[in-house]
């Protein structure tokens, strides 16, 4: 079986070591001249563990990750008071990663895939892949194509149409990593100010990862991003402060955050289907965006593995295993975009009496329903491959 995945981000990474693991023929296309990421950290849950495990790479993410668990979480005041602590039992299986730690690890993994880089891809729904390279145009017929070109995935547009067009979620975000370590004194999570939020992840090394989010109009700029940050944050409880200066503002960047604004009503068009961002673009505010995209790739493996290896899968068949996907990963994934962009939207809630009553109503949460819900939230496993019997 022939499978083009556009896009080469966590997403598409995964998908195409995961559908060359059980027997797929690969080409890998990547818009950007080489395989990179962001400057950034991830957190993985136990569900985006589980995913990188069905990929063959669960033994490598382990030693690379460093564990979440064995701190303090929840979310604080900017004075340090704690508003929410969650229970280090629903925190046991989070994973903290450098994201292009991740990125070199899954692309380490690509060998028999075939990777061509620096080209715009596009696709039909009868899985005619067309690109340009050096010049020269190019068409070739896949048995199926896998979107995963993110959230302003151009065969979204060109397949499903403008459907759903994207929603800004009100607020933008910093990211950064902190140059040395910083110590912690055991305690992480979430600040959350009036309309800001700054987060603190540790790295296996010491080092750590930030984020600090703040309420804006889309399009806002500043003359000096890491200027901007420091000004917001760096009189906030510590560690902040240190962690803020001893980052490099070279390696600040910050990025308005969107969602998509409708579900989609389905993530298969025919021999195309989405994945990740492509297909359930969400806010970063449950940590299961790099999550959800590996659980996507994982089922996908799984659901074409007893036709992945064929020279052509017969079309009842892939129709089936797609249709599958779309049950599966719809419901999933649209249910978690719908709970991440309500938490950020109760985090920035406006106005004094706005934050006095969200700051009481994570006072008065009892510890065990918050961790109750990150469990819930982690307890996936991917589907079992069943042969076709239609």
């Amino acid at each position: 079986m022939r499978i083009a995945v556009i896009g080469a981000g966590i997403g598409g990474l995964s998908a195409a070591i995961g559908l060359r693991r059980v027997g797929a023929g690969v080409t890998l296309f990547e818009r950007a001249a080489d395989l990179r990421a962001a400057g950034s950290g991830l957190s993985i849950f136990g569900n985006g563990a589980r995913a990188l495990e069905a990929l063959g790479l669960g033994e490598q993410f382990r030693a690379e990750a460093n564990s979440a668990g064995i701190f303090v979480g929840g979310q604080r005041r900017p004075d340090g008071r704690w508003l929410s602590r969650t229970p280090q039992a629903a925190l046991s299986q989070l994973r903290v990663i450098d994201r292009q730690h991740l990125h070199d690890m899954l692309q380490a993994a690509t060998a028999g895939i075939a990777v061509q880089t620096g080209v715009l891809a596009s696709a039909d729904t009868g899985g005619t892949v067309c690109w340009t390279s050096d010049g020269i145009d190019t068409a070739e017929q896949f048995d199926l194509v896998v979107a995963a070109d993110g959230i302003h995935s151009r065969i979204r547009q060109d397949v499903w149409g403008d459907v759903t067009p994207l929603r800004y979620a009100g607020y933008s975000a910093w990211r950064g990593i902190t140059a040395e370590p910083v110590d912690l004194r055991g305690e992480a999570g979430e600040t959350w100010g009036h309309g800001e939020r700054f987060g603190i992840a540790p790295l296996a090394d010491g080092r750590i990862y930030w984020f600090a989010v703040a309420s804006m109009p889309a399009g806002t700029s500043f003359a000096d991003e890491f200027a901007e940050v420091r000004r917001r944050f760096v009189h906030w409880h510590d560690p902040i402060g240190s962690i803020i200066e001893r980052t490099r503002p070279a390696d600040v960047f910050r990025r308005d955050i969107y969602d998509l604004s409708q579900p989609l009503r389905s993530f298969v068009n025919d021999k195309v289907v989405l994945l990740g961002d492509a297909a359930h673009a969400m806010t970063p505010d449950l940590g299961q965006g790099g999550n959800q995209a590996m659980e996507d790739a994982a089922t996908l493996a799984a659901l074409l593995a007893p036709l992945a290896a064929r020279p052509a899968p017969q079309p009842d068949a892939l129709r089936h295993a797609l249709a599958r996907y779309d049950q599966l990963r719809r419901s999933r994934t649209q249910a978690i975009a719908r709970d991440a962009r309500r938490l950020g939207a109760f985090a920035h809630v406006k106005g004094t009496l706005g934050v006095w009553g969200r700051d009481l109503m994570m006072r008065l949460i009892p510890p065990r329903v918050m961790a109750g819900r990150l469990v819930a939230l982690q307890d996936w496993q991917p589907p079992a491959a069943t042969p076709w019997s239609g």
